[in-house]
């Protein structure tokens, strides 16, 4: 019997990447020591951003849109929407916003919701309430 086989390299090295520097944000460095995207093909994976932390304040719903407004920035940068999420992680430095959370969440998006993990960690750079990452997918228009 005889199959058929396709090197991984071959593939990988057929992969356009492309890195997408962090857009401007408030309170952020301007050059941060990572890329805020990292396009590989067709897949953009979306480094972490965070609230802003403590020192922005507000409510869990007021620091649940800071950060998807940051996250929506840095996928409109790489070229994709947040409806072309198709991952998301969510750390939260406090399990009680998960409700408060989510109904910001679902407001920034119009098509079915990406798969998703809310993760509670104990702390987040500079006391921020959540920090948030993803992987989209650009579809074909």
């Amino acid at each position: 019997m005889c199959l058929a086989f396709t090197p991984l390299a071959a593939t990988a090295a057929e992969t356009t990447v492309t890195h997408v520097p962090a857009p401007p944000r408030p309170g952020m460095p301007a050059a941060p020591p990572f890329s805020a995207a990292v396009k590989a093909g067709d897949t953009i994976y979306l480094s972490g951003t965070t609230d802003g932390g403590a020192a922005l304040g507000g409510a869990p719903a007021d620091a649940a849109k800071r950060v998807l407004d940051n996250l929506k920035r840095t996928a409109e940068a790489a070229g994709v929407t947040m409806d072309d999420l198709v991952w998301v992680q969510v750390f939260s430095s406090n399990l009680d916003d998960y409700q408060a959370f989510n109904e910001v969440y679902r407001t920034y998006f119009k098509g079915p919701l990406p798969a998703r993990a809310y993760l509670g960690a104990d702390h987040l750079l500079g006391g921020a309430r959540f920090e948030v990452m993803g992987i989209a997918v650009k579809r074909g228009k």
